[in-house]
């Protein structure tokens, strides 16, 4: 290879060194994202007919490859180009560097793959998706850890290839005085919402599309970063909330054990309406449904006001949007029913015309008369 060069600077021996080591570092990257580019045709070719897995790996892992083979063919043209011995130290250097980025870059590629192939076996959109929102949740929040870590790592190396950054980083961890106070102090938000991300991933008090009872606002978990929670409210806005929140403020969840739920119907009615026929129609109304999952059906009678019976119905269904659903069905169906059926059940005020004509009267000779 060296021959090789010889050769190929002999027509250029005009020109100074500086320029034909600039010439020939080119020609190396333009040769080695030449090679990337026929090697990922084929490979695109190759995986054309294959599963989604294959390409997508072949998709992701592009980009880095190409990264890897420009660094290896600029770390062989600097072995060969003639350079200086500053030159030859300030690109090797360089090319230190790139190598420490590549393989945090190629970690970071392989723990995303990871994740994508151990989730591919879970279903968010299915029915019963507990299992499924319980891994992906401590993957997310796990991947985005580990993430954080390689990035710190990473940079933590590359600053360290510096003699004057690695002999500050030596005299600040022997100070360890005020100074280790001060970061310590500034950097407490994003340690405590760090370690309270890998609580969320061991104890999952919420999990992904989990529905919350938070803020006095109902939603679910869209997104679990390793800083902050978002909750997508039911009319699409989003709460955006600290990861440390849900360890440290109590809130509802409503799908913690199942996403099965009991919905609760009220309805006031006057006390001649037959409770009897009134639970048959609603046992019709829910056998009727496509939303109910034929767990619960109750109506029962829980109070009795002045004018009016309380009447609660409790219904139940897959999913928090199926039993919302669900209660007003059955609100809309019943009080049709008891419209068309027992218009006279509705509540109402009672008015005694005996008793009216009594107090009028009472009313009008209790006023003196003038003269």
């Amino acid at each position: 290879m060296r021959d090789f060069v010889i050769h190929l600077q002999e027509p250029v021996a005009w020109l100074p060194n500086w320029v034909t080591s600039l010439l020939l570092i080119v020609g190396a990257i333009g040769i080695g994202l030449t090679a990337h580019r026929a090697l990922y045709n084929l490979l695109t070719r190759m995986v054309a007919d294959r599963d989604l897995f294959w390409r997508s790996l072949v998709s992701r892992t592009e980009r880095p490859a190409r990264f890897a083979i420009v660094v290896a063919a600029l770390a062989l043209a600097v072995s060969i180009v003639p350079l200086t011995d500053l030159q030859a130290s300030v690109l090797r250097h360089v090319l230190l560097i790139c190598f420490i980025a590549l393989i945090a870059w190629m970690v970071k590629s392989a723990t995303h793959i990871w994740t994508t192939v151990y989730l591919r076996r879970f279903k968010l959109d299915a029915e019963d998706n507990l299992l499924a929102r319980k891994h992906v949740t401590q993957s997310r929040i796990i991947g985005r850890i580990i993430d954080l870590l390689i990035i710190v790592i990473a940079v933590a190396a590359a600053l360290m290839t510096f003699d004057a950054v690695r002999q500050y980083g030596v005299s600040l961890l022997a100070s360890a005085g005020v100074a280790g106070v001060v970061v310590g102090l500034a950097l407490q938000p994003v340690l405590k919402n760090l370690f309270a991300g890998i609580q969320l991933a061991i104890t999952q008090p919420i999990r992904i599309d989990d529905a919350l009872l938070v803020e006095g606002e109902w939603g679910n978990v869209e997104e679990i970063t390793s800083t902050y929670v978002v909750v997508k409210i039911w009319d699409w806005r989003r709460l955006i909330l600290p990861l440390s929140y849900f360890i440290e403020n109590p809130f509802q969840n409503w799908t913690r054990e199942s996403a099965s739920l009991i919905g609760t119907v009220m309805i006031y009615l006057d006390y001649s309406v037959p409770i009897a026929v009134l639970r048959s129609k609603v046992e019709e109304i829910l056998a009727a449904s496509k939303l109910w999952d034929r767990r619960v059906a109750n109506v029962a009678v829980t109070d009795f006001k002045e004018n009016v019976m309380e009447i609660r119905i409790l219904v139940s269904a897959t999913n928090s949007g199926r039993t919302f659903d669900l209660r007003c069905e059955v609100r809309e169906k019943l009080i049709d029913f008891v419209q068309h059926e027992y218009p006279q059940a509705l509540p109402q005020v009672r008015l005694n015309p005996r008793n009216a004509a009594t107090r009028r009267s009472a009313t009008s000779t209790s006023v003196p008369r003038e003269n």
